[in-house]
């Protein structure tokens, strides 16, 4: 049934598409829903020129009841779909995020951060009447509080500089030529999102081959994200015009080869007791260990335990000891001579990896 929608914008209410979507069938959803601005009469810059601000018929909501109203029922709906272990981001101002966090967590999703999309190049406050709003908020959220979640935190550390990766992401606002422009020069979307903010979205929590759905795709930035990276896209949006545009710009995408998508760094090692390095020959019962500066050894018996100074317990136990912590990682810590050389035990862990496990 969810096949007929894969890789397709469909046209129609968002909340009545999302019904035709079967239970628990979606990876990763992008919302990116009214803001219900509520703003009032025409902006001008100092030099009385017209700012081309957010006055769609689509942001308009009578009161905030029928806001909350609407949001619950998408909500809902996105809930209803989203799988177990999925997740949901869903963005917003100060205008209407609070009201979409109190929802999101009325129904039962799972807050897992929440993130600042800091502008590099916000709008200034014409009017001079209040800080300049630089900065928009999205909710991170899991289907439920136990699911288990897809989140590449080795990859987003590495992306960046191999520091974690914060919660405040400084991305400019779209201009110049990632602007989608008509033929008159006029942006086609007023609250177009800029490539970089859905690009890190769905590296960080997608994996190949993934359903990402976007059930507001307005100028279609995640549906042309996820193609590029190789995940599957479901777009919903209400807006006749814009289908045009999106469907464009999706066949202009060129997939990443699938070689360069590989996530290898997030692979868990399998995991192998030290036991089975003594089982096979790796080391043997009598050898000694030693520290990586030669100056510290302790010596194995035969039910993998070590023996340092009459005291005797793991690989794990006892270099702490050594090192006069509460834990340590004794792969990391303990060394064999081999031809006079020191060789990790590490190391030996992956020669019988590639031995006995992964052949």
């Amino acid at each position: 049934m969810l096949e007929k929608f894969l890789n397709k914008i469909i046209q129609g209410d968002c909340i009545e598409k999302l019904k035709q979507l079967p239970d628990d069938s979606i990876d990763l959803i992008f919302a990116d829903p009214p803001y219900n601005l509520q703003l009032n009469g025409d902006l001008h810059r100092p030099n009385q020129t017209k700012v081309a601000g957010v006055d769609d018929s689509w942001d308009k909501f009578d009161t905030f009841k029928d806001y909350d109203d609407f949001t619950y029922q998408w909500l809902s709906e996105a809930k209803r779909v989203l799988k177990k272990d999925g997740v949901i981001w869903v963005i917003g101002s100060y205008h209407n995020i609070f009201r979409v966090g109190k929802i999101m967590q009325d129904i039962g999703l799972w807050i897992l951060n929440d993130i600042l999309w800091i502008k590099r190049n916000p709008m200034p406050n014409f009017k001079g009447t209040r800080f300049t709003n630089a900065h928009e908020t999205l909710i991170w959220a899991s289907e439920n509080e136990k699911s288990k979640y897809t989140f590449n935190y080795k990859s987003m550390k590495s992306f960046n500089d191999d520091k974690q990766l914060r919660s405040d992401w400084f991305i400019p606002i779209c201009s110049g030529s990632e602007r989608i422009k008509d033929e008159n020069g006029k942006k086609v979307h007023s609250t177009q999102k800029p490539h970089e903010l859905l690009y890190r979205v769905i590296t960080s929590t997608s994996k190949i081959g993934d359903i990402i759905l976007d059930p507001f795709s307005g100028s279609g930035t995640t549906a042309s994200v996820a193609k590029e990276l190789q995940r599957n896209f479901i777009g919903i949006e209400k807006e006749e015009k814009y289908i045009k545009v999106i469907k464009d710009r999706i066949k202009k995408v060129i997939p990443i080869e699938e070689k360069y998508l590989s996530l290898k760094i997030e692979n868990k090692k399998p995991r192998v007791p030290f036991g089975n390095l003594i089982e096979s020959g790796y080391i043997k019962v009598g050898e000694k260990l030693y520290s990586k500066d030669k100056s510290t050894y302790a010596t194995v018996l035969a039910n993998a335990t070590i023996e340092f100074n009459s005291e005797v317990g793991s690989i794990h136990k006892i270099s702490a000891t050594i090192l006069n912590k509460q834990s340590n990682n004794g792969w990391n810590y303990w060394h064999i001579k081999q031809n006079k050389n020191l060789i990790s035990i590490d190391e030996l862990r992956n020669l019988y990896i590639k031995k006995f496990v992964l052949k």
